[in-house]
């Protein structure tokens, strides 16, 4: 069965731990593309936002994207947005709702977003 939107990325949160969810069924399969062309880097990415979606230090493989892509609005809450490089193009873009501790990947793919050319 394919995910969409709404399904976790995963399993259950443990405690402590924050709940990944695809915003919607384009992400949910950027996702699996990602995961077959980059398995470990898609788990490390993961297992960052689980952990630590808002770090407090930013690496340039993990930072909050800047200007017009800065914040996004998902189910009626601003939130930031971040960006995971997972390969040289790969990324994924995700919002950390800190009130329901969960990250909504808003994107997901394999090649870089155009996006960010004009963010």
């Amino acid at each position: 069965m394919t995910a969409g939107r709404g399904d976790r990325a995963a399993p259950p949160a443990p405690e402590g731990h924050w709940e990944v969810r695809f915003a919607d069924a384009a992400s949910a399969k950027g996702w699996e593309s990602l995961a077959q062309q980059a398995r470990e880097n898609t788990d490390r990415a993961w297992i960052a936002m689980r952990t630590a979606p808002r770090p407090v230090t930013e690496t340039p493989r993990l930072h909050r994207l800047k200007g017009s892509l800065a914040h996004g609005t998902h189910r009626g809450r601003t939130c930031e947005q971040w960006q995971i490089e997972v390969t040289g193009g790969g990324r994924i873009w995700y919002r950390p709702d800190t009130v329901r501790e969960t990250c909504w990947i808003t994107f997901a793919g394999t090649g870089h977003p155009r996006a960010t050319d004009r963010g």
